[in-house]
């Protein structure tokens, strides 16, 4: 390990870090090592990772002198936030803004900073299409990130800005999958009309992390946008058809409605969705599948991730 450049993974037992552990453990010849940063170093995730070859070390997002130790002698950082963990944008800058300061402190080389758009560029807080959320955001957990990436910048941290895309996994956890409706038939219920949206297998945004690092120099200071297709409701309900073998419907909604269901977050993602819909061929746009496929030529659509993770996807 000691010849090779150590890239430091925040979040490496969550969805994008554990990707790119996993990656940078998967090519040996690759001249990069897998820092692991967890707040937990004995949790199973962790244990695992380490078992895989994985230098685990504590550190939390929370507490800037940990970051400073966790990042330490390190060639690269991978930097990201998780919202729904607290709901709280200035929590989740106060972390970006840590992430950045420690960086700079450990003087790394090469920072990855998964970001998205900040919203608000495109849809002014006076702007009522949408409603204000938490008193200054129409997606908080959008812009919060992107409105991060000035600290990073004004610190002259050497830094690639990651515009991630939505995980296919959410259809797994986060209870956006077919549901039942009152005639027995599945649905997925998402407010896009029939606009392209931007998704990803999680693993894949770690996977295009590891080829922006071994891509070096060449990519600090960008916007690298990624994602595994761009698909419309409609499309992605047909994807789950083939997949169950059975019907599965786009119900199309509203995003006033979206945002009516009720559950933590729904305001938040109404908002999300409304944005992707209204904009979408920005942010189509900004996430090219050429690029994500050149930076991981593994990178898999959505029906090869239906084809794995199929029996993994709760049927209400």
């Amino acid at each position: 390990m000691a010849d090779k450049k150590i890239i430091a993974v925040v979040g490496a037992t969550g969805q994008q870090g554990s990707g790119l552990v996993k990656a940078i453990l998967a090519d040996p010849s690759g001249g990069f090592a897998a820092r692991a940063i967890t707040r937990d170093p004995n949790s199973d995730k962790a244990r695992e990772l380490a078992r895989l070859g994985a230098d685990v070390v504590a550190g939390d997002v929370d507490d800037e002198e940990s970051l400073k130790k966790a990042f330490a002698g390190a060639h690269g950082a991978f930097c990201v936030t998780f919202f729904w963990a607290h709901f709280s944008p200035e929590r989740e800058k106060a972390q970006a803004a840590a992430m950045a300061r420690a960086a700079k402190a450990a003087g790394v080389k090469h920072v990855i900073w998964s970001t998205l758009e900040d919203s608000r560029k495109w849809i002014p807080l006076d702007d009522n299409r949408m409603p204000t959320l938490q008193g200054g955001y129409k997606v908080p957990h959008f812009d919060a990130k992107g409105e991060s990436d000035e600290v990073f910048a004004a610190l002259g941290v050497p830094t690639t800005f990651l515009l991630t895309s939505f995980y296919w996994e959410n259809f797994i956890y986060f209870g956006m999958g077919p549901k039942k409706g009152p005639d027995g038939v599945l649905g997925i219920t998402l407010p896009l009309g029939d606009k392209k949206f931007p998704g990803i297998a999680s693993d894949d945004i770690g996977a295009c992390a590891y080829g922006i690092f071994k891509g070096g120099d060449a990519y600090i200071g960008r916007r690298v946008g990624v994602a595994g297709e761009h698909l419309t409701g409609a499309e992605m309900a047909a994807g789950f058809s083939r997949a169950l073998g059975q019907p599965v419907r786009y119900n199309e909604v509203d995003p006033a409605i979206y945002r009516s269901f009720g559950f933590p977050g729904a305001d938040d993602l109404g908002n999300m969705f409304q944005f992707n819909r209204d904009f979408a061929e920005m942010f189509c746009g900004a996430r090219s599948l050429d690029v994500s496929r050149g930076l991981n030529p593994g990178l898999k659509g959505f029906s090869a991730w239906l084809g794995e993770n199929k029996g993994r996807i709760p049927l209400e």
